[in-house]
């Protein structure tokens, strides 16, 4: 007999020693991880709101007269409005997906809550990519077709005098797709995280329920 035998029947044996936690021991560790996650998922959108608020007052205002110049403040200022009230939306779901999963009473529940959570945070997700998308295109769309203005604007500027309009555009799509790539970082490592911790816990009320 080999030694990962002898080493299997020496484990097989110490198993008994240990005790065996029921369904009805496990299921409330379950709910307390499954609600500790969400919970953290609601205070890290609340803390990410703050963030991009906090940048958006630290933008120069040498930004700010040039977005003017361009004719893209009032745009800018309507799509503050509207991405604020979507994340407003998603930082609701994300507290009552808490609540709910709190006052859960059966594994069925905690499942179909964990779902409705990874969903939600899914399209979160989707949103905040997709809408930075969206716009780094949009505007570098406008700065290409506006390029008489964006000269002028460039041009009495000392520090981008000696850039032309078109290394502009590019630099400013490379930037524009380093913002992307960091934001799809952060939430791969953030939320991907938490999601992944909830699918686990999903995995494992799946054998309770069965």
């Amino acid at each position: 007999m080999d030694e990962l035998e002898i080493l299997k029947k020496e484990w097989q044996s110490r198993e008994q020693e240990f005790p065996k936690l029921t369904s009805k021991e496990i299921y409330p560790m379950l709910l307390k991880k499954s609600s500790s996650m969400v919970k953290w998922i609601f205070y890290i959108s609340i803390a990410e709101m703050i963030l991009w608020t906090t940048l958006y007052f630290l933008v120069p205002e040498s930004s700010k007269k040039f977005q003017e110049g361009m004719g893209l403040n009032a745009i800018f200022m309507w799509i503050n409005i509207f991405n604020y009230g979507v994340v407003f939306v998603f930082v609701y779901l994300f507290y009552k997906n808490h609540q709910k999963i709190q006052v859960t009473n059966t594994v069925k529940e905690l499942m179909a809550n964990i779902l409705r959570t990874r969903k939600t945070v899914h399209y979160f997700v989707y949103y905040n990519i997709g809408m930075a998308a969206i716009l780094m295109f949009s505007v570098n769309l406008y700065y290409y077709f506006n390029k008489d203005k964006l000269y002028h604007i460039l041009k009495s500027d000392e520090f981008y005098s000696a850039v032309p309009p078109e290394t502009f555009i590019t630099l400013n799509a490379i930037g524009g797709l380093i913002i992307i790539g960091f934001l799809i970082l952060f939430y791969w490592v953030i939320y991907g995280l938490l999601l992944r911790r909830l699918k686990k816990n999903y995995k494992e009320l799946k054998k309770i329920e069965v």
